[in-house]
């Protein structure tokens, strides 16, 4: 992706950002090899997942670094998906936790360096993403060893021999306290690494080699040994067909190589396409290998969720996370004036929303019609049935009864994100139509509860500094304090509770966003009402996100804790979980989720998910005779 590669000039109407994505979008189609790669652009996370790339969303004007930044990130992807084999590589791996996350690291570098041995500009797109990535990790500040990951260092020296770039000025740390003792124990492998760097088969093997060397070879397992020599003797036929699978993917390897190579060339000519936003994930399948934080190829733990869950997340500490509610964070003046606000901004879009209510409303309403079971021998005297008196006066008095309304008895809870991310138009939106679908619930005697979530400090707040003060011990878990809002408790009526959203107008008041914590503490809230139905919807515009948590932790440590929480209330709750994504496809995380583009959109999808909700339950069981029922 060395060049712009595509038309400079700005359509008529579009933004300025478009033609830099839509060359962008070419480049990384071109590179990978995959016409059909699927390629957008928003604010949350960079990632691969099967023919999936997301990138972040640029500015309004960029910077040249941040644009290099982007073309690296589609660069490490494009160069994934046209330079590896997740089947080779998953038959090669080894099974220990600690040589798996440095035989990852060194594949990803691996992938990266056949690109930036054959074009220039790629090599500088590369090296502009690993020193953003490392910079924002803090990794400059390390000064032990202990704290400085083995993987990386043994990553960034693969890299450096296969094409003679020195690690960047951020990572610079990381390599010199391990250098010494990685040279002492494993100098000779590096050399063979960079003889097969086109084949991945005979590379991984060199990598192994390479473990070993580094006290790693309890950790390997059999990776390439046949299985069927249990023992100790091959039959010629396992063997042959190994050697030949062996070759055959070895030729298929050499032919990704090459179409790399010269894809790469053709993103000079400058095609493109346009990527269409919102688009819907597909069923990640065996690409689950692929699926990863863009740069974040040290981590071994992909984010899939486990058919038996299991999460090693913890806290340093939660003296300091606060459950708040909105009016103790600010006092009555404050959060009129807020509201008012909030009212101004929104004067339009009030009325959109509020039409989009009433529909519901009048939804629900028909459900509620009445409805009777007949025949009885007691209740209320059914008059319809009067003349069998007359035509049989033997026959008794026929009762009906009134038949409850299975949503009446019904909590909502709506969890709203309230991360920086959300500043602007989509917090007010989110907002606004959390208080019109409150109001319009409540008509409808259903119950509402909104919830809020951040944190009280940027990259870490007391929490960080008891860990420092502790002696930064290694993996601490979440290093940040939570504040959990409650804008309107479920017994709450509206009214009282309406000036409370406009504190989210509140300059300061958004900052990161530990998604996980939040939607377990929503679902523990549920769980101790006594309504029979409970629904839970999640409202957000990006993955959980905490700068001091993942500076010393896993990459997708907050990510891996929230599809941990989502199974568990997907698959052992009475709780219904929905979610609405704001330019954040949330399809990959829920089952029963939606994502919009715009925050404009948002009140139609809430008013929607929630309507099919309710109708689903209406149409449930039960083919009882009925009158004046739907």
């Amino acid at each position: 992706m060395s060049g712009s590669n595509t038309d400079p000039k700005a359509r008529p109407g579009e933004p300025a950002s478009e033609p830099f994505k839509r060359a962008v979008v070419g480049c990384v189609r071109a590179i990978s090899g995959k016409a059909d790669l699927e390629v957008t652009f928003s604010n949350d996370r960079p990632g691969l997942a099967g023919l999936r790339v997301r990138l972040p969303e640029p500015g309004r004007k960029p910077t040249a670094n941040e644009i290099a930044v982007t073309r690296g990130l589609g660069d490490s992807m494009a160069l994934r998906l046209a330079c590896h084999d997740a089947t080779v590589h998953r038959a090669v791996a080894p099974e220990g936790k600690n040589a798996r996350a440095v035989f990852d690291a060194v594949e990803q570098a691996r992938v990266e360096a056949i690109g930036a041995r054959r074009m220039d500009g790629m090599a500088s797109n590369l090296a502009a993403m690993l020193e953003d990535r490392y910079h924002r990790g803090n990794f400059h500040e390390i000064t032990d060893r202990a704290e400085a990951p083995l993987e990386d260092a043994v990553a960034l020296m693969v890299r450096e021999k296969l094409t003679g770039l020195k690690p960047p000025e951020s990572s610079q740390r990381i390599v010199d306290l391990w250098r010494d003792w990685v040279q002492e124990k494993a100098g000779d492998n590096f050399d063979r690494l960079a003889d097969t760097l086109a084949d991945q088969r005979k590379f991984a093997s060199a990598v192994r080699s390479l473990l070993a060397s580094l006290d790693m070879a309890d950790e390997l397992g059999e990776g390439e040994e046949d299985p069927n020599d249990e023992d100790g003797e091959a039959s010629e036929d396992s063997g042959s067909e190994q050697n030949e699978s062996s070759e055959q993917a070895d030729q298929s390897e050499s032919e990704s190589s090459e179409e790399s190579e010269a894809t790469g060339d053709e993103t000079e000519s400058g095609d493109t396409e346009t990527t269409e936003a919102g688009a819907e994930d597909e069923s990640e399948g065996e690409d689950s290998e692929d699926a990863r934080d863009a740069g974040e190829a040290r981590h071994p733990d992909m984010p899939t969720a486990p058919s038996v869950p299991t999460s090693d997340y913890k806290a340093f500490t939660t003296r300091f996370d606060e459950v708040i509610k909105a009016e103790d964070l600010c006092d009555a003046a404050e959060l009129d004036r807020l509201r008012g606000f909030l009212d101004k901004q929104l004067s339009n879009l009030q009325g959109a929303v509020g039409r989009l209510a009433n529909r519901l409303q009048r939804r629900l309403m028909a459900q509620q019609s009445r409805s009777w079971d007949f025949d009885r021998e007691e209740g209320m005297l059914d008059p319809a049935r009067l003349h069998r008196v007359v035509t049989d006066p033997m026959q008794p008095l026929s009762f009906k009864i009134e038949k409850d309304t299975n949503f009446r008895d019904t909590v909502v809870t709506l969890l709203l994100d309230n991360s920086g991310s959300m500043r602007g138009r989509p917090i007010t939106v989110a907002a606004t139509c959390a208080d019109i679908l409150a109001r319009t619930l409540e008509r409808c005697g259903v119950k509402v509860e909104l919830l809020g979530f951040t944190t009280r400090a940027w990259k870490g707040g007391q929490s960080r500094e008891a860990w420092l003060q502790a002696g930064k011990p290694a993996a601490p878990g979440r290093l940040n304090d939570l504040r959990h809002i409650i804008y309107k408790a479920a017994d709450a009526p509206w009214r009282r509770a309406r000036r409370n959203l406009g504190l989210m107008m509140r300059e300061g008041l958004l900052k990161e966003n530990i998604d996980g914590e939040a939607l377990d503490w929503a679902h523990k809230r549920l769980l101790a009402r006594t309504e029979q139905r409970k629904i839970l919807m999640m409202i957000s515009d990006g993955a959980p996100v905490d700068d001091s948590t993942l500076s010393v932790n896993t990459g997708n440590y907050l990510e891996r804790h929230l599809r941990f929480v989502i199974d568990e209330i997907e698959n052992r709750s009475p709780v219904e979980l929905i979610a609405i994504g704001i330019g954040h496809d949330v399809t990959r995380y829920y089952k029963r989720a939606v994502t919009i583009v715009d925050a404009e959109e948002l009140a139609g999808a809430m008013t929607e998910k929630l309507a099919e909700l309710f109708d689903e339950h209406a149409a449930a069981p039960a083919p009882r005779r009925r009158a004046g029922g739907r």
